[in-house]
């Protein structure tokens, strides 16, 4: 191979190189995950439903405080990562939402995918407690 081709491939050697190094960055990100009208197992008083979602939450590591009949926030604080949410509920179903977050790459649409782990595993131990 001649110092030219060399030289030649080199250049688009490291733009690919490049593009690969900032599809990985973006990768970490992903569409942010809310929970719209999850319905729970079975019927239950509001105040059996708000004790659900607190175990499940502090099961998971949540910090979780009434705000208001039918309104929880959690707060999950990991290494140097904050999220916080919302759980909207009532006796049949809830709902989860972003409120803030640190160092989770929030844009206001998408967010590090470990927040989205998090909040489908609050989902599904909103509605394992729910069913006990």
């Amino acid at each position: 191979m001649t110092e030219w081709t060399r030289r030649g491939m080199a250049r688009p050697l490291a733009l690919l190189a490049l593009a690969g190094t900032g599809l990985a960055a973006c990768a970490r990100t992903a569409p942010i995950y809310n929970v719209s009208n999850a319905n729970f197992v079975g019927s239950a008083p509001l105040a059996q439903r708000s004790l659900q979602i607190r175990r499940a939450g502090a099961g998971l590591g949540w910090i979780m405080e009434d705000e208001a009949p039918g309104v929880i926030r959690g707060t999950l604080n990991l290494r140097t990562h904050q999220a916080v949410v919302r759980v909207l509920f009532n006796n049949t179903g809830f709902s989860l939402q972003h409120v803030s977050s640190s160092n989770l790459d929030y844009d206001g649409a998408s967010i590090h995918r470990n927040y989205n782990g998090w909040i489908q595993r609050l989902e599904q131990q909103i509605i394992a407690q729910s069913a006990v």
